[in-house]
Order: C-alpha cells, then sequence, then structure tokens
C-alpha cells in the first residue's frame, strides 16, 4: 500500500514536471512590429507578446507625486491599456517562463519593472527574467535568452527621476500658464529650454540688417581653357567693396594691363571617414542629405531594427537606434572587415579603425550599423520601401566607410597678379581632386563636395593671361539661419540638453503644441510660442536655461550610475522651484486675451462683431457673443478670384497637409497650394501667394496662371 502510494506520488511529480516543460516561455516586447520576428527566431517553444510601450504610469489628471513622502510616484494602469496588461497576466501565469525584453534603456527598464511586479501580484510562482539586445538578429536574441539578468534597478530609478522631475515642472508651470495666458497652454522641462533657444535665434534673425558688398572676378584664357578667378587681394589688404561704383573704378586701372601668374602652390589632404552613426547624427544627416524630419527618420530607423522580410526570412538590419556612443563590437568589425576584403581589398587598413567616445556619452549601446554588412543597399532595393532604402543606404554607408581607409586630395591655388602704377591686384583660382578615392569608393548617397573630382588649373608660374572679361557680382551678408530639424538636434546634444531618446519628441512636442511651426524645412516660433517663452524666460530664467538643463541631465545619469539618491535629487531641485512658482503666480500680470483683435466680419448667426483670437492651432475668427453664440470660423485670407467667397486655409483627409480653398466650397472649386498674402497683383488684380524654390528663396508670385507677376527680393521693398 505504502509502495502504491509513493508511485502515485512520483507520478504526479513526474507529470508536474512533464506539464512545465511542454509550457511555452513568454517573452514580452515593447512593441508589435518585433513580434513576428522574434518568434521566427525562437519557435513554437516561446509565445512572443508586445506590451504596446508603458501599461503603467502616472495618472493625467492629477500630479500623482506623493511629496510629503519621498516624491514617490502613484502609478496606475494606462487608461485604454487594462486589457493589453490582463492578457499578457494570464499568458503568465500559463507560461513556464517569463522574459522581458524590453528595449535596453531607461524606458525600457522601467516598462520592464512594472510588468515584473504586475506578473508577480497576480502569480508568484513564474519566474521571470530579464533580456536585452542591441540587434534584433538570431544570434542575438538566442544570445540574449541563454543569458537572462535581473532587472537593473539604477536604471528603473534614473527613469523614475526623470518622470518625477518632469511631471512636477510640467504640472506646475502649465496651471500658471492657463491663469495667466491662456486655457490648455503646457510647458515641459527640456522643451521649454529648446522653445527659447528658437525664440532666441528668430530675434537674431529678425534684427540682422544685411549689408551690400560686391565681388569681382576675371575670365582668363589659357589656350583652349578659361578660368574664373576671384580677386583677393587689393594693395595688400582684403578688398572690400561696398558698391558698384568702388568695383568699376577697379576694372578701369587693371583692365588694359598684364596679367602674369605669380605663385602656383600644390597642398595635399588626408580626409578620414567618419564614424558610424550616432542617434543624434543619424538625425542630422537623414534631415541634411534625405529631407526627413527628426521624427521620421526615427520611425523609419524603428522599422528597420524591428525587422523586414527578406525572401522567407525575416531580418532586423540595423541595431539599437537609440545611442549616443560609436563603439562597434568586435564580432561586427570581423563581419565588415571580411566584406571589405572581399570587396575593397585595397582600401582595407590593417588594423580596425577605432573612435573616439564622446566625454558626455553613456556609452550603453553601440553605434548604429547594419546588422550583416552582406545586406548591401542594392540587394535590398527591391524589398524596402523608398523611405527605408534611402535611411539604411546612409547607414550602411557610414559604417562600411569608417572602417576603410583615408581619402587623399589635392588642391592647386593658382596666384594672378596684376600691377597699375602704384596698385596692385591679386587674383586667385583653385581647384581640388581626389587623389586616393580611399574610403569614398563605399560611397554613394552620402558623397560630398569633397567627392566631386573637379580640375586643378594647369597653369605655370610667369604664365601670362589675357582677360576675355570681368564679373562683378552684388551680394549681401547673410544673417543667422533659423534652426532646422538637424542643427537644433545638434545644438541640443553640444549643449547636453535631453538624451539620443528624446531629441526628436522634443521637436515634436513644440509642433503638435503649436508653438513653433515648421517653413522650407525650418523651426520658425508662432506668436504664442514667442510669448510663452517670454514668459517662461523673465520669471524662470534659472530652469530655462540650458546650463542648468544640462547639470540636470549629469544628474540623472549619476542617479543610473547608483552615485545619487534620486529622491534627495528630487529634492533638491523641488523645493527653490516650488518657491519660485508660487512668488510668480502671485506677482506676475495676466496675459489673457491680449492676442485678441476686433475685426469687420460679422457673426451670420447672430450679428455681433467676431474677434480674431489665438487658438492652439493658429488664429481663428470667434463671436464676441461667446458664452451664448459659439460661432468660430477660419480666418480669411484673401478674396476668391473665381467668385465672391473668401479664401481660408483648409488640410486634405488623410495626410492632413494644408491647403488654400474657397468658403463657397463645393460651389466653387477654386484652391490654391501656396499662402494668400492678401494682397493684389497690380497687374491683374487677382491675390498673390508665397512660393519658396531652391532658385529664388522666398518670393512672391501671383496666383494667376495667366500672369507672370514675380516680385525679386528687391522689388518687394
Amino acid at each position: 500500500m505504502a509502495a502504491e502510494t509513493k508511485e502515485k506520488k512520483q507520478s504526479k511529480v513526474t507529470k508536474k514536471a512533464k506539464e512545465k516543460a511542454e509550457k511555452q516561455t513568454l517573452v514580452i516586447v515593447e512593441s508589435p512590429g518585433k513580434v513576428k520576428t522574434i518568434e521566427k527566431y525562437l519557435g513554437s517553444a516561446y509565445n512572443v507578446k508586445a506590451s504596446m510601450g508603458h501599461l503603467i504610469d502616472l495618472p493625467k489628471s492629477r500630479t500623482g507625486i506623493d511629496i510629503e513622502h519621498n516624491f514617490e510616484p502613484e502609478y496606475i494602469t494606462v487608461r485604454g491599456r487594462a486589457k493589453i496588461l490582463k492578457e499578457l497576466q494570464t499568458d503568465a501565469k500559463k507560461a513556464g517562463k517569463v522574459l522581458l525584453a524590453c528595449d535596453n534603456d531607461r524606458e525600457g527598464e522601467a516598462i520592464a519593472w512594472h510588468l515584473r511586479n504586475a506578473i508577480t501580484a497576480k502569480t508568484a510562482l513564474v519566474p521571470i527574467e530579464r533580456i536585452s539586445f542591441n540587434e534584433i538578429t538570431p544570434q542575438a536574441v538566442k544570445d540574449a535568452v541563454l543569458n537572462p539578468r535581473t532587472i537593473d534597478e539604477s536604471k528603473v530609478a534614473a527613469q523614475k527621476a526623470r518622470r518625477v522631475l518632469d511631471r512636477l515642472v510640467g504640472y506646475s508651470l502649465s496651471p500658471l500658464l492657463w491663469k495667466k495666458v491662456k486655457n490648455g497652454l503646457s510647458a515641459g522641462r527640456v522643451q521649454s529650454v529648446a522653445l527659447r533657444l528658437i525664440c532666441e535665434r528668430e530675434k537674431e534673425v529678425e534684427n540682422f540688417i544685411p549689408d551690400e558688398y560686391w565681388t569681382l572676378e576675371a575670365e582668363f584664357r589659357s589656350g583652349k581653357t578659361v578660368y574664373s578667378a576671384q580677386l583677393v587681394l587689393w594693395n595688400n589688404n582684403k578688398p572690400v567693396l561696398k558698391n558698384e561704383a568702388e568695383v568699376k573704378a577697379i576694372i578701369e586701372k587693371i583692365k588694359d594691363n598684364d596679367f602674369v601668374v605669380s605663385d602656383v602652390r600644390e597642398t595635399d589632404k588626408t580626409i578620414r571617414p567618419k564614424a558610424p552613426f550616432t542617434t543624434s547624427q543619424l538625425q542630422q544627416t537623414a534631415a541634411n542629405k534625405l529631407g526627413f524630419t527628426s521624427r521620421k527618420t526615427m520611425q523609419v530607423a524603428q522599422q528597420l531594427y524591428e525587422g523586414v522580410t527578406i525572401g522567407a526570412s525575416r531580418v532586423g538590419l540595423i541595431t539599437y537606434m537609440r545611442t549616443d556612443s560609436v563603439r562597434i563590437s568586435q564580432t561586427a568589425l570581423e563581419d565588415v572587415r571580411a566584406w571589405l576584403e572581399k570587396n575593397y581589398p585595397n582600401e582595407l587598413p590593417e588594423k580596425p579603425v577605432e573612435y573616439a567616445v564622446g566625454k558626455n556619452a553613456q556609452d550603453a549601446h553601440e553605434a548604429i550599423r547594419p546588422t550583416y554588412t552582406e545586406y548591401t543597399p542594392d540587394s535590398l532595393k527591391e524589398t524596402l520601401t523608398k523611405d527605408q532604402f534611402r535611411l539604411y543606404s546612409i547607414i550602411w554607408e557610414r559604417f562600411v566607410s569608417s572602417q576603410m581607409n583615408n581619402a587623399k586630395s589635392r588642391t592647386v591655388s593658382v596666384d594672378i597678379k596684376v600691377v597699375a602704377g602704384n596698385e596692385e591686384g591679386l587674383f586667385r583660382v583653385s581647384g581640388t581632386k581626389l587623389i586616393e578615392k580611399g574610403f569614398y569608393k563605399a560611397i554613394k548617397l552620402l558623397s560630398s563636395k569633397e567627392e566631386d573630382t573637379g580640375s586643378c588649373p594647369s597653369l605655370k608660374k610667369d604664365d601670362k593671361l589675357k582677360v576675355d572679361k570681368f564679373k562683378n557680382e552684388q551680394h549681401f551678408t547673410q544673417g543667422p539661419s533659423r534652426y532646422s530639424d538637424a542643427s537644433i538636434v545638434r545644438t541640443l546634444e553640444e549643449k547636453g540638453i535631453g538624451r539620443p531618446s528624446t531629441y526628436a519628441s522634443i521637436i515634436s512636442v513644440l509642433l503638435d503644441r503649436y508653438y513653433v511651426t515648421r517653413s522650407n524645412k525650418q523651426l520658425v516660433p508662432t506668436i504664442l510660442g514667442k510669448l510663452i517663452s517670454d514668459v517662461l524666460t523673465e520669471h524662470f530664467p534659472l530652469y530655462v536655461d540650458a546650463d542648468f538643463t544640462a547639470s540636470m541631465e549629469t544628474k540623472l545619469d549619476a542617479v543610473e550610475e547608483n552615485k545619487v539618491s534620486w529622491p534627495e535629487m528630487i529634492k533638491e531641485f523641488w523645493y527653490p522651484f516650488k518657491t519660485t512658482v508660487d512668488d510668480v503666480i502671485k506677482n506676475i500680470e495676466s496675459f489673457k486675451g491680449i492676442l485678441d483683435e476686433p475685426t469687420d466680419h460679422v457673426c451670420e448667426k447672430c450679428g455681433k462683431p467676431m474677434l480674431k483670437k489665438l487658438g492652439r492651432f493658429g488664429f481663428f475668427l470667434a463671436c464676441s457673443g461667446f458664452p451664448e453664440c459659439r460661432n468660430t470660423k477660419s480666418v480669411p485670407l484673401a478674396k476668391c478670384p473665381k467668385c465672391d467667397g473668401e479664401i481660408v486655409a483648409r488640410k486634405t483627409k488623410g495626410k492632413n497637409k494644408e491647403f488654400y480653398g474657397c468658403t463657397n466650397y463645393p460651389d466653387c472649386d477654386f484652391i490654391s497650394h501656396f499662402k494668400p498674402l492678401n494682397q493684389s497683383c497690380p497687374k491683374c488684380g487677382f491675390f498673390l501667394v508665397e512660393k519658396y524654390d531652391k532658385k529664388n528663396g522666398a518670393h512672391k508670385l501671383c496666383i494667376n496662371p495667366d500672369c507672370d507677376y514675380l516680385h525679386s527680393a528687391e522689388d518687394e521693398e
């Protein structure tokens, strides 16, 4: 009997062990885009699910920070995410083990931490481990599964500190702006600093007064070749030519004199390849070379990272795209060097090329690089979308070229001297060509001016030259340029504001709140943005200061390195900040309604005059009888040239692109893709629009296709 009981017990134990062995391992990732890729790599023994980002966070309806008890955050399930969390908890109960494969950064670590706590609250029996990888490839994912780790509590603490800090600042400044400026406004800790930078640059642009200056070129003939040389010295000084008369005076003095080659100089230059991309460098290059916004760059990079179907397999094509390091793994170096030895053996250095990691870099991830060098852009052209192909191309080119030999260029400068009585002038012509292509052999989309193999002048000392003609040209000094996506990211990085994961979101938030708009790929502050920046800069100069914000980033890094207690760091910031906020609320005057303007428009519903008001998305017309009458409409920009209607701004469905159409639509189908200026054309009476192109810059143009009226910059004055 005892033997039978023992046998039953052993049978039960064996059955449980077998059931446990048969249970799938639950792998939780952040993005659904990774699920298919990782499922293919791990097979049927693994159940891969996505958390869709944060499932647990601070409440939106209140601050959610217990200031009296060490700034402890109040975490709740994010609205609309309870179903996902419940499903993951149910899956975890059925699983033999749970692997938390969230992104390997602060946010990812915090998501993993919340998931672990939420699953443990429902079932403490299932083992939960953390895994991370820098690239979604079969080897990287399988290695991660074989080498799980514990959750990095210091990284979680740094994310918690950032979240608490941003919440305290945002939920303190936003009510102030509602009370004193306009309802519905908000202010962020880092975004406010970026807004200040953009507004200060705009003031420089507005205050800049251009100066006129002229240049003088001479076209010299030597045999059948014509060289265009510029006057670089006049009487041994740099020529300062303020007007056309001064240029013509010089031409009169030198036109009948001899021009002789006085010096020929050859200079060789070594050009080093650039390091592989960091996040900020990728965003800047994609903006400059491809015209991508920072948001678009990160969206496309995410697609490449998560995986693309190539033939029968699914492959993550690039490594993790949020990084501030240029470090490359040994495996990747061996891979690229093997590919170069096969394809460009003469451009393979003896040793791998090393690049210095920036002093402020966290160095948590490798540089952004292709996961497999053999997947060249050309081999994937038919597989990728146009945007994916272009972004992948620059990532691949930058990485492969970074491990190739230097290029060499040669510049030949020729000085041509002319003597006119007691005065003399010096003209100079230069040309540069590559004498060793080096790493440029692997570059197509990233090609630069240095790669353009121009020709060098073949002139010798004492050659006498004849002038074919003189060319004098008017110029105006160029003022500071507005920030673009590329330049604001570069500035934020240089000043230590934000981190790789936040650059794109900083710009997006400013655009979404209508504090900044894009014009010809430049970031332009709106009237609302300027007002908010002025208020914050005047009353919170320390907290919207670039150096102070950078110092807070350094303190957050110290929390992650376990050098500082996060509640102590928040405490040091909070109490002086809260005192400042309370003082400002008491003493600042109200700006409410200062931007409202009376208009001649009459409300068609109640007959009262309408006011021009500033809303979240720009100016609009609102009835002065509010709240009894709530009539609103778009601000008319011009009279319709086809009927008695007015032209207003509209948005296309789906793509949300702005165009300008008649208020009498659908009876009138007139539309314009260029913004009306509410000015009539002096030739035909149609309205003028503002157009921009690379050749003419910003200029006015008549909307009438049969009218050739066009303003130059000078005509507009």
